[in-house]
């Protein structure tokens, strides 16, 4: 028999709420207060997860919800490759489908 293993489960600090580690994109802030997004989801430092979802990722970039989430300013250029990163996973998990690597 298998053993189902638990999916771990994090919070998508734009719409709140929780999904999949895998379904989701860990932007990670280092003791240097350098943001950057994090494929491995295994760099140190502060994480926060964003949905793979363009829309999340536009409004996460509207609303500053990781200036929020970091207590400090996040650039411009970070959302906008932010939002150029998620449009990228979203088109390769509807290309490949969700197990896409």
């Amino acid at each position: 028999m298998m053993h189902q293993r638990k999916v771990p489960m994090r919070k998508d600090i734009v719409t709140g709420e929780m999904l999949p580690k895998k379904d989701l994109i860990r932007v990670v802030k280092n003791k240097e207060d350098e943001i950057t997004i994090d494929p491995t989801g295994k760099q140190n430092g502060r994480g926060a997860y964003v949905g793979i979802n363009v829309e999340t990722a536009k409004k996460a970039q509207k609303e500053h919800s990781l200036d929020k989430a970091f207590g400090m300013k996040v650039s411009d250029e970070f959302y906008t490759e932010l939002v150029e990163f998620v449009d990228h996973q979203q088109a390769r998990r509807e290309l490949f489908g969700d197990n896409a690597k």
